[in-house]
């Protein structure tokens, strides 16, 4: 049996919006990286695909005030080359997303959009504290990346909602991605952990993927690092230090056994990647 699927494609955000209002079950896509997948297997099959691969905006980037505005529509590539040395952690889990072709038509919007628990953009996102804008016909609106994801493929995205762009203030300090999976490249994480630190304000941001129902914070990780770290002298590390900042950061975690791990190895691997982190950035304050 032949399925038929509507194909819209607008060419300004204000068409997009208004046919997203007309058709709230049409699947947004711009890379396809996630959505084809979805497609060829036949896991999904929308009523309508709204591309969105004319609309510019979408593709643009500019400061917003002490923040970056990052269009939904900006490729991984992008982020690598443009915005690397302002959001260095964005940059090194974007060079561990699939092949430099998919990184070439990947975003971190549509990353955004599938939401999944394993997104490797999400991790660091958490740790800078990035906005999320939503946009529809009703207006605009800013969610901070901690609250958008709702569980497992889920988020507070409305029907007649689209993603518009991220927010995300450029790097104070140090930034490190790290990520776990079954073969070197071209993987989906068993799981990942971003670390951003800010010396300035003695602030420490954390990013778990793929070791909860949703991308996720260790908030308690965040708060005694902070406290313990020595930011007047940059002295050395303690070892007690780093083995409780690992500690917390896999407490802070709710994994499953799956086909890619089980939840035991996804806290052992966390702990392991949250005190690596911690060094490497460390050595660079």
């Amino acid at each position: 049996m032949v399925v038929s699927v509507e194909f819209l494609q607008p060419s300004t955000w204000d068409d997009a919006l208004a046919a997203k209002a007309a058709h709230p079950s049409a699947v947004p896509i711009a890379g396809g990286t996630d959505v084809m997948v979805e497609l060829n297997f036949d896991r999904h099959r929308p009523p309508a695909l709204l591309d969105l691969t004319r609309v510019r905006e979408l593709t643009e980037w500019a400061t917003d005030g002490p923040l970056l505005r990052v269009g939904a529509g900006v490729t991984y590539r992008q982020l690598i080359v443009d915005l690397g040395e302002a959001l260095p952690g964005l940059a090194m889990a974007s060079r561990t997303v699939g092949s430099p072709q998919i990184r070439n038509r990947g975003t971190v919007g549509g990353n955004l959009g599938s939401a999944s628990p394993a997104g490797d953009a999400h991790p660091p996102l958490l740790a800078s504290d990035a906005v999320v804008e939503l946009a529809s016909v009703r207006g605009a609106r800013r969610v901070p990346v901690a609250e958008f994801f709702t569980a497992p493929k889920r988020s507070v995205l409305a029907p007649d909602e689209l993603i518009a762009a991220f927010l995300v203030a450029p790097a104070t300090g140090p930034q490190q991605f790290a990520k776990v999976g079954t073969r070197n490249a071209m993987v989906i994480a068993v799981c990942s952990f971003a670390l951003a630190l800010h010396p300035a304000e003695r602030r420490v941001g954390t990013g778990i993927g793929s070791a909860a129902p949703t991308p996720r914070r260790a908030p308690a990780a965040e708060e005694f690092l902070a406290g313990a770290l020595p930011w007047d002298s940059h002295g050395p590390l303690q070892d007690a230090i780093v083995a409780e900042f690992g500690a917390l950061v896999a407490a802070a975690a709710s994994p499953i056994d799956d086909v890619r791990g089980t939840a035991a190895y996804r806290r052992t691997a966390l702990s392991v990647m949250a005190q690596r982190t911690l060094r490497w950035a460390w050595r660079s304050t």
